[in-house]
């Protein structure tokens, strides 16, 4: 445990930091609720709705999804899959293109998203999504690669 002050207002504060592996909901809840005040007092509402693909086979098995979510006008995408034996036939390409309108039907300007040099960036890049950072050696002997898109 290590103790923090600083000067607040003319009256020194104290602050126990401590480290928790599995915090319970009520500290976690703190923070989040902090955090999104500050956040809409200063950027208006988030105004987050999921976004949820998914490509079944014909016997409704799960061989393809998205996971995305819009908020502040932007979708991110958190997931792009396709199993292995459906890859190649464009799956990928018809997540993310129906993703985007989904997103541009939700008044969205653009997207974002992460993925690993030994993914997609390619992929990304053939549909317009340009390089915006970059983390070497995360994960070790790799790269993580951060894209952007404006519709």
């Amino acid at each position: 445990m290590a103790f923090w002050q600083g000067i607040c207002k003319e009256k020194i504060m104290h602050l126990k930091i401590e480290h928790e592996d599995n915090p319970d909901s009520s500290a976690i809840s703190a923070i989040q609720k902090g955090l999104d005040a500050y956040n809409i007092a200063i950027a208006g509402e988030y105004n987050t709705r999921p976004l949820w693909l998914f490509g079944r086979d014909e016997a409704s098995v799960i061989q393809a999804g998205l996971k995305g979510q819009t908020h502040y006008s932007w979708l991110y995408v958190d997931w792009l899959w396709i199993a292995e034996s459906f890859r190649g036939h464009d799956y990928g390409s018809k997540l993310l293109l129906q993703a985007e309108n989904i997103a541009k039907e939700r008044g969205c300007v653009g997207a974002f998203l992460y993925t690993y040099r030994f993914q997609a960036p390619d992929f990304y890049q053939k549909y317009g999504y340009k390089e915006f950072g970059r983390v070497e050696n995360l994960p070790p002997g790799h790269s993580r690669i951060y894209f952007s898109k404006t519709f």
